[in-house]
C-alpha cells in the first residue's frame, strides 16, 4: 500500500451487472464518503433493476484468496458482506478475516426481485459464525424474520427482532422498518445500551439498491472512526438522500457525493 495513511474498507459481496447494487454500489458509496474501496467478489450475476436473470457463486478458494491478497497490502477499517451465496462461502469469510476490523454484515437473503441470493442452509452458519463477530447486522424486515424466528409486523416487534439478533452475538443491530405499512420509515438501532429510532419520510415509489448502500454507508463511517449511533444516522441521512434522489419506478438509488475527497487520518 503506497499510502498507510490511507482509510480503506472492504466489501465481500456479489456483483451486480446493472450497477445499482452489490459490490458496485458498495465502491460507489464508499467513493463518495471519502473511503478507499476494495472488494473480494462472492458471486457473478446477471441482473438489472427489475430481475435477477443468472447467478454464478465462486469456488471458496476464490473468495478466501482475494480476502487474503487485500488484507496482505491494505490497512483495512471495516469489512462489509453482502451476498456470500452459500454455507461454503459463509465458512470461507468466517475462517479468514481477520481479527480487529469492524465487521458490518448485511444478511442478503433474497433480492428485490425474489431472487434466492443465500442458500437456506447457509443461515445457520451466517448464524453462528458471523454475527457473533459483527459490529453491526443490518437486516430488512424479512431478513429479521429469518434471523429471529419471529414474525414483523410493527415497530415493538422490530425491536424484539433487533434484540433477539442481539442475543446472536452482534454488537449492535439495525432493523431496516421500509417493507412496514406507514407514513414514515423507520429503522431501529439495538446495543447493549437500548438504541435508538430513526425515522424518515417514505417515498413513493421503491429503488433498487438501497440495503447495499445503506450498509457500505456504515461500513465507510466505522472505517473512518465513527461510533456505530453516529455512523447509523450518518449513513441513515446518507441513504435517504440517495432515495430522494432515485429516478422512481425500480430504479437504482442516486448516489450522491458530497465531497469527492479520500479522507486520511492525521
Amino acid at each position: 500500500m503506497t499510502d498507510a495513511q490511507m482509510i480503506a474498507a472492504c466489501s465481500v459481496a456479489g456483483s451486480d451487472s446493472g450497477g445499482g447494487a452489490g459490490i458496485q454500489a458498495d465502491l460507489k458509496t464508499f467513493t463518495a464518503l471519502g473511503v478507499f474501496g476494495l472488494t473480494v467478489v462472492t458471486a457473478v450475476t446477471a441482473q438489472n433493476t427489475r430481475e435477477v436473470r443468472g447467478t454464478w457463486v465462486l469456488p471458496p478458494d476464490a473468495v478466501r484468496t482475494q480476502m487474503e491478497a487485500v488484507a496482505d497490502d491494505f490497512s483495512i477499517g471495516a469489512w462489509k458482506t453482502g451476498m456470500l451465496g452459500n454455507a461454503p462461502i459463509v465458512r470461507s469469510v468466517a475462517k479468514t478475516l481477520p481479527e480487529g476490523a469492524a465487521l458490518v454484515i448485511d444478511p442478503v437473503m433474497i433480492s428485490t426481485s425474489g431472487h434466492r441470493l443465500l442458500a437456506e442452509d447457509a443461515v445457520r452458519d451466517l448464524a453462528e459464525l458471523l454475527i457473533p463477530r459483527a459490529a453491526v447486522v443490518t437486516p430488512n424486515i424479512p431478513e429479521a424474520e429469518v434471523l429471529s424466528r419471529m414474525r414483523v409486523t410493527t415497530v415493538e416487534e422490530m425491536h424484539e427482532a433487533g434484540q433477539r439478533i442481539l442475543d446472536l452475538g452482534a454488537r449492535a443491530v439495525v432493523v431496516k422498518g421500509g417493507h412496514l405499512a406507514g407514513g414514515a420509515a423507520v429503522d431501529i438501532l439495538v446495543d447493549r445500551d437500548g438504541g435508538l429510532q430513526l425515522s424518515g419520510e417514505r417515498y413513493p415509489y421503491s429503488v433498487h439498491g438501497s440495503g447495499c448502500c445503506f450498509s457500505a454507508a456504515l461500513a465507510a463511517c466505522l472505517a473512518r472512526g465513527m461510533p456505530v449511533e453516529e455512523g447509523f444516522r450518518a449513513a441513515r441521512a446518507f441513504i435517504d438522500t440517495a432515495i430522494r434522489e432515485a429516478a422512481g419506478g425500480t430504479g437504482p438509488v442516486r448516489i450522491v457525493n458530497p465531497g469527492g475527497t479520500i479522507f486520511h487520518r492525521g
